[in-house]
């Protein structure tokens, strides 16, 4: 008998589990603490902007796979990421991807399985959810062709975006103590708005915040699908 493919696009409360928050933890005390100071200063400015009483959508810009684990050593929260479908096609990186519990979204569409994992975690009241709203790592040190699906997410749940600019990693540097590392922390951008909106504060807030520019421009459409 077939096994049965493991769905990484649905995740229910369950999913969000002590080992999994445990392995993150693990990450995001290791990676910044014992690996990057050996080649990166790592400063963090803006700190006291993070919530300690509710939850948020953590929302960097992605420059490097160190990403991650910056903003959870910023937070100091679990954090589920979204990430491209494709990212999980690969068994080994699904395995690691699932264990930090991130989960499989399709980029080219919203789906309501995606808006009812969002729903979940934040049901934990321990987990918040990440999203990269440019999609995929960009190093043109740019803050353009923004994702319209994490306003989306963020009106539907209600919830307030936290920008977190990230800059010094756009070339990855393996000469020790050569590279820095700024993780700067906006002030929250309210839910409260229109989409448009919510996207431009975002975007300028990010660009401001790490000297990058901001191309205000159509953002990437992704279409809510509500018959599955």
């Amino acid at each position: 008998m077939e096994k049965q493919k493991k769905n990484y696009s649905k995740r229910e409360v369950s999913d969000f589990s002590e080992g999994k928050h445990r392995f993150q933890k693990f990450g995001r005390w290791f990676i910044p603490k014992f690996i990057l100071p050996i080649f990166y200063k790592v400063e963090y400015i803006g700190l006291e902007n993070i919530p300690k009483d509710k939850n948020y959508i953590v929302a960097p810009n992605h420059i490097s796979y160190f990403d991650p684990f910056l903003t959870g050593a910023a937070t100091l929260r679990p954090i589920a990421y979204m990430g491209k479908k494709e990212l999980f096609e690969n068994k080994i990186l699904a395995f690691l991807l699932d264990g930090l519990a991130c989960f499989a979204v399709n980029r080219e569409k919203l789906e309501v399985s995606t808006i009812k994992t969002a729903l979940n975690i934040f049901k934990t009241k321990i987990w918040l959810l990440g999203i990269f709203p440019q999609g995929g790592i960009r190093r043109n040190r740019k803050i353009e062709k923004i994702n319209k699906g994490f306003a989306v997410i963020a009106k539907q749940m209600k919830t307030d975006i936290l920008p977190i600019g990230i800059t010094g990693c756009e070339e990855y540097n393996w000469i020790p103590l050569k590279g820095k590392i700024k993780v700067c922390i906006g002030e929250l951008v309210s839910y409260n708005q229109e989409y448009d909106a919510i996207i431009d504060e975002w975007g300028q807030k990010i660009a401001d915040m790490i000297d990058y520019e901001y191309v205000k421009d159509s953002p990437n459409e992704e279409k809510a699908e509500t018959n599955n």
